[in-house]
């Protein structure tokens, strides 16, 4: 899987999270403060790694800043993209499983190496889920990413 990786800061928990994808086997593209020359913006540097999963060009992209919170909100301002900030395993999976989130978001304030490897597992354990009501969730946010009004019947 090609998984672009994007950081505003040049932190351990961001190298060992580049690490450990390359060692389950993703090819990792990075951006922001993991790759020399980038602008390390959190609202660039996720925006960017999010447009490459729109795109199609990475098949996922895990965005970090200090809390997550600004990597999430940069992330989810591109039109197709999911992006879930978790900072736990749980969440993590739900993510994936409920949201179908495309994109993982990160705290490199809180997340440890032994957290970061739970999530991990977690979010690529799961899969998109086929429950009816989490498929009409996402068809409502496609429909917003379009610019879409709410469809007849939402309230």
């Amino acid at each position: 899987m090609r998984i672009s990786v994007s950081s505003d800061m040049d932190e351990p928990v961001a190298r060992s999270l580049v690490t450990q994808l390359r060692t389950r086997g993703h090819d990792v593209v990075t951006y922001g403060a993991l790759n020399p020359g980038d602008d390390p913006r959190w609202s660039v540097c996720s925006a960017t790694a999010a447009r490459e999963v729109a795109a199609g060009t990475a098949d996922q992209a895990v965005v970090c800043c200090w809390t997550g919170t600004g990597a999430s909100i940069a992330a989810n301002k591109v039109p197709g993209v999911r992006a879930a900030l978790c900072t736990d395993a749980y969440t993590a999976g739900g993510a994936r499983r409920w949201n179908d989130a495309n994109v993982l978001a990160l705290s490199l304030r809180i997340t440890s190496e032994p957290l970061l490897k739970e999530i991990l597992d977690a979010w690529f354990a799961a899969e998109a889920g086929q429950d009816a009501d989490d498929r009409e969730n996402l068809a409502h946010i496609e429909h917003l990413d379009l610019g879409g009004a709410r469809p007849a019947g939402d309230h």
